[in-house]
C-alpha cells in the first residue's frame, strides 16, 4: 500500500531540515536592502502619499469646487466643471512630476525606517478640509 513504510519516515525527514534551514522573516537591522521597495510599496503605498500632500498643496482648488458642490447641490456636475477641472490639473500635475514622486518616496522611507526601528507607526497630520 502506498503512505506506508518508509515514504512518510522520508517525508518528515524532509519536513524537518525545511523547517532548519528556513531564513528568519526579518532582515537584521542595518540589512542593505532598506531602500529597496515592495510592489504594493510602489503601487499603493506611495501613490497614497502623493494623493494626501498633492491635496494639501492644492487646497485652494479642493476649497473651491468643495464650495461650488454644496451650493449647487445636484447640479454641481454640470456647474462645477471649471472647478472641477482646475483640481483635477492641479492634482494631476503633482502625480505626473517625477520630482514629487522622489520626495514622497523618500518620505514613505523614512517613516518606515523609523517604524522597523522603534514599532510605532506614525499618523501623518491630516489638513482639515470638508473634502
Amino acid at each position: 500500500m502506498r503512505g506506508t513504510g518508509r515514504g512518510g519516515d522520508w517525508l518528515r525527514r524532509v519536513r524537518s531540515c525545511r523547517r532548519s534551514v528556513e531564513p528568519p522573516m526579518e532582515p537584521p537591522p542595518g540589512a542593505a536592502e532598506s531602500s529597496k521597495l515592495r510592489h504594493v510599496e510602489k503601487d499603493v503605498l506611495i501613490p497614497q502619499i502623493m494623493r494626501e500632500r498633492a491635496k494639501e498643496l492644492c487646497s485652494e482648488q479642493v476649497q473651491a469646487f468643495t464650495k461650488c458642490c454644496q451650493e449647487t447641490g445636484l447640479l454641481m456636475v454640470v456647474k462645477c466643471r471649471q472647478e472641477n477641472s482646475a483640481l483635477k490639473d492641479c492634482l494631476v500635475g503633482y502625480y505626473s512630476d517625477p520630482l514629487f514622486y522622489e520626495e514622497c518616496k523618500t518620505e514613505y522611507l523614512k517613516q518606515r525606517e523609523e517604524y522597523r526601528a522603534t514599532g510605532i507607526k506614525k499618523k501623518r497630520q491630516k489638513l482639515t478640509s470638508n473634502v
